[in-house]
């Protein structure tokens, strides 16, 4: 097997607009590379702990080669952090993610450990990314029931045809941590987004891995007429130690929303579509009625993209399930 690249439009709206996402396929799971490549280590499922030194996995019949990649596919180096970071601006994309094979859970069912970048470096988790990992999973048969593992954890995803040739992804992305923003926020960020005054309501920071400001607006309309001052606007995340901003207006009656987020500490201006800031916003909203939630993203970048998310609150706190169709392109030259 060699390595792929494709790029995938994700958390499309019909079949129209999405958010570029890189999609990389590599020979065998590798952790812990770095930038200078440091060797990693394949990992099974099914709660067994890596075989130090000698590679081996249980089950997996695979032998890491000198690299930390797979010794049946001795070409194939794993990539350094450093040309992971490459990878979105050769693309075209915002994000890459990097899907490498694991050997079959408990269960049998396939599994993969995902790994995400953007320009500025590696992010523990990436909700459209995943959308895209999983469509690009399905995309030969049409469908995919299998397990997916990131630096923190290890949830179950599954994909299904969707009207139009599109594929319809979704996941559960894991417990959200909600709190009041520092009480400095509303001081350093309401000017660098252009806004004056106090928000429409109570602002939380959100997080299913790092933390970022839900903000709620108006309207639509003043939803669309933030001009961020971008520089600004990272150093105030940076100063708060926040992802970035996730402004949004609604929802209404039928449970449409609308938002825009900002993510410029991460090297991302404007996100197309950000599914883990709507899985945020699903929890905050979460009630003892199930949720479901439809969010409008990407509109002003000419981009139109939506996300569905379901939500309900539980003993253990909000259940959020989201979802997204996603446009499976060509495969790119392999030139990484």
């Amino acid at each position: 097997m060699t390595r792929s690249l494709t790029l995938l439009r994700a958390c499309t709206r019909a079949d129209e607009g999405g958010s570029p996402t890189a999609v990389v396929i590599e020979p065998a799971a590798v952790e812990g590379a770095s930038a200078d490549g440091d060797r990693g280590r394949s990992r099974s499922l099914g709660g067994a702990s890596p075989y130090p030194g000698d590679g081996r996995q249980q089950g997996s019949g695979r032998r890491e080669g000198p690299y930390g990649g797979d010794a049946r596919h001795p070409g194939v180096p794993p990539l350094t952090d450093a040309e992971r970071r490459r990878i979105p601006l050769r693309a075209g994309a915002s994000h890459a993610v990097f899907v490498s094979p694991l050997p079959p859970d408990v269960t049998g069912a396939p599994a993969h450990a995902l790994r995400f970048f953007t320009t500025e470096g590696e992010l523990p988790a990436c909700g459209h990314g995943t959308i895209a990992a999983i469509a690009r999973l399905a995309h030969r048969t049409g469908t995919f029931d299998g397990v997916l593992r990131t630096t923190d954890r290890v949830f179950a995803a599954r994909a299904r045809p969707a009207p139009g040739g599109l594929i319809h992804a979704e996941f559960a992305p894991g417990p959200v941590e909600l709190r009041p923003p520092d009480p400095a926020a509303y001081g350093l960020l309401l000017p660098a987004l252009g806004l004056g005054g106090r928000p429409a309501g109570p602002a939380r920071v959100a997080s299913v891995g790092r933390p970022r400001l839900l903000l709620p607006l108006r309207g639509r309309a003043e939803l669309a007429s933030l001009a961020p001052d971008f520089r600004r606007l990272r150093a105030a995340c940076d100063a708060l130690g926040l992802l970035g901003v996730y402004a949004y207006a609604g929802p209404d009656r039928d449970g449409r929303a609308a938002a825009r987020m900002f993510a410029p500490s991460i090297g991302v201006d404007e996100d197309i579509a950000n599914a883990n800031s709507t899985a945020c916003l699903a929890a905050h909203l979460a009630g003892p009625v199930p949720l479901s939630l439809t969010v409008d993203m990407g509109d002003s970048l000419g981009h139109p993209a939506t996300l569905t998310a379901t939500a309900r609150t539980g003993p253990g706190g909000p259940r959020v399930r989201l979802g997204g169709t996603a446009v499976v392109g060509p495969p790119l030259p392999p030139r990484l």
